[in-house]
């Protein structure tokens, strides 16, 4: 596998009893807002009674347990428990609403459901049981949705009660009803090549899709992640990232536990408590999406903290600007922090710099493929492998190349192609030293902030309101975000909407991030020969009416 490169034929549950054996003692995960600190012995024990307990309930090899939460600390637990029993962890995007659960948990056929009670504007548990009423009415362990015909358990991810769920407590008390050596069975029929984790992306067209990776793809991946930025036992992370994506759940998680890494997780970002726990614990790393470290730079108590510590970390999910990494370098003592590139179809991480690379490659590449990654460049038109220098699509091979999408045969087909390449319809450069630019996208998916957004979604959702004729949506530039959503609406006679009807429409129906920020209404679009709307006119027009640079 790439000239003899070091890859782990493990499983995530393998992989965590090592490591707590190795460094039985060493912290694993810290909240600081809340004096929580598991070593990783401590940390290994609840999650051999987590998984115990679920299959005490009946959870089966196989069977996908969503988790919908925020950072919250039994996440983690989850992710080992889930991945010890051959379970596979799918993950839920906290800014999801009813339509989109609803479509993840029919799509997936999940078979069991971990929630809180909310987060930000969003009431899980009403959302929850209008999805399924019969959790008010039905005993445990017998649930018949019907809206929802694959779902049998919906468990609570704290301590609290409510009806029709079983909770951590409850679940961890069980743990007893199994033997050892049914425990010991079970970890034994799970093998490294099994799916672990789905998670859903918007990928390319259509509807999110759901990305099966393996305990294989994301393990190595986490590993090579890690081992970029020299981490050991003795580093700790600062994770503000969401852990229902790869930044979190694998670059961050699966770094630390290859390495015996301690993680100091923040339930959600906040630049106050990243500058705390980053002084508190003497963080050695940070990640970070670029708007995380400009808001952390701007603060106004920035200059009090101490970020001596700091020495290496991560930055993805849209470029950074030279400032932004002068800063970060300077300020912040990040003197190696990384660059990564990658999709969650790649588990996630396809090119990443090194520690040593110098400041134009962190802020102009995306730094070269991972070991054990074969990465080409080709001609979106014939397929044929382009010269350094030249743009091209970037396709890449490897051990992280996802199983699949679940029950989307021809989805997978069209993004995996004979040859085993993955194409990630990114359009970008390489130099002779292998260095990778993105230059562009081949696809019109819309990045904010790191969250993928297909804007047909955005655009058969708004076709649903009564007195819209067409609607065409783009991403347009964005300082803080990098992209935000704008919509170009044409309305049927007789119909008069102002931008606010539209937004009100969309709010507690879509994900926040998914509402247009900017609306126009409009007679027409510029069409190409074979009437195809040109995007790239509507979003040299959106610069114009919005007055964006």
């Amino acid at each position: 596998m790439g000239d003899g490169v070091f890859l782990m034929e493990k499983t995530l549950g393998e992989m965590l009893d090592e490591t707590a054996k190795k460094y039985p003692d060493n912290e694993f995960v810290v909240y600081v807002d809340r004096d929580l600190r598991l070593t990783y012995r401590e940390f290994a024990k609840i999650v051999d009674d987590l998984a115990k307990g679920l299959m005490a309930l009946g959870v089966k090899k196989g069977e996908k347990v969503a988790v919908w939460a925020p950072n919250v600390p039994f996440w983690i637990a989850l992710q080992f428990a889930t991945a010890k029993i051959g379970a596979i962890l799918l993950t839920v995007n906290t800014h999801y609403k009813l339509a989109e659960l609803k479509y993840l948990l029919s799509q997936s056929e999940a078979e069991n459901l971990f929630l809180i009670e909310g987060y930000r504007d969003s009431d899980y548990l009403s959302m929850i049981y209008e999805l399924v009423p019969e959790l008010k009415t039905q005993p445990r362990g017998y649930l018949k949705s019907k809206e929802l015909p694959y779902l049998k358990r919906v468990c609570f991810l704290g301590h609290e009660k409510y009806k029709g769920l079983y909770s951590i407590p409850e679940i961890m008390n069980m743990a007893q009803l199994i033997s050892d050596d049914e425990y010991l069975n079970r970890q034994k029929e799970v093998s490294p090549f099994d799916v672990v984790n789905m998670q859903y992306t918007s990928g390319t067209t259509g509807f999110p899709k759901g990305v099966m990776l393996t305990h294989y793809n994301i393990l190595n991946n986490g590993y090579w992640v890690g081992e970029n930025q020299k981490l050991t036992e003795k580093d700790k992370i600062c994770l503000p990232v969401p852990l229902f994506h790869c930044f979190g759940c694998v670059m961050g998680v699966l770094a630390a536990v290859t390495h015996g890494s301690t993680l100091v997780v923040l339930e959600e970002f906040n630049p106050l408590l990243v500058m705390t726990s980053v002084q508190a614990e003497k963080c050695t790393a940070l990640y970070g999406v670029p708007t995380m470290f400009i808001s952390i730079l701007e603060h106004s108590m920035f200059s009090k903290f101490d970020y001596s510590s700091l020495r290496t970390g991560i930055m993805a999910g849209a470029p950074c600007p030279i400032k932004i990494m002068r800063d970060v370098m300077e300020k912040m003592n990040m003197k190696e922090i990384t660059i990564c590139y990658g999709l969650t179809e790649a588990s996630p991480v396809i090119a990443q710099t090194r520690t040593e690379d110098d400041i134009i490659k962190r802020v102009e590449t995306v730094g070269r493929p991972l070991p054990g990654i074969e990465v080409k460049l080709v001609d979106p038109k014939s397929g044929k492998v382009v010269p350094p220098g030249v743009q091209g699509e970037i396709c890449c091979r490897g051990y992280n190349v996802m199983k699949g999408y679940y029950k989307m045969e021809q989805a997978t087909k069209e993004a995996i192609d004979k040859e085993g390449f993955l194409h990630s319809g990114d359009l970008g450069v390489m130099d002779e030293d292998g260095y990778v630019s993105i230059t562009g996208r081949l696809k019109d998916m819309i990045i904010r902030g790191g969250e993928n957004i297909y804007p047909r979604e955005i655009e058969e959702f708004l076709y649903q309101m009564e007195g819209i004729y067409d609607v065409q949506v783009v991403g347009v530039p964005s300082k803080k975000y990098g992209e935000e959503v704008a919509a170009f609406i044409i309305l049927k006679e007789g119909y008069n909407y102002t931008e606010e009807d539209i937004k009100e429409f969309c709010r507690g129906r879509l994900a926040r991030y998914k509402i247009p920020k900017y609306i126009a209404f409009v007679d027409s679009y510029d069409m190409t020969a074979s009437g195809k709307v040109q995007k790239f006119k509507l979003k040299e027009k959106a610069k114009k009416i919005f007055h964006l640079d």
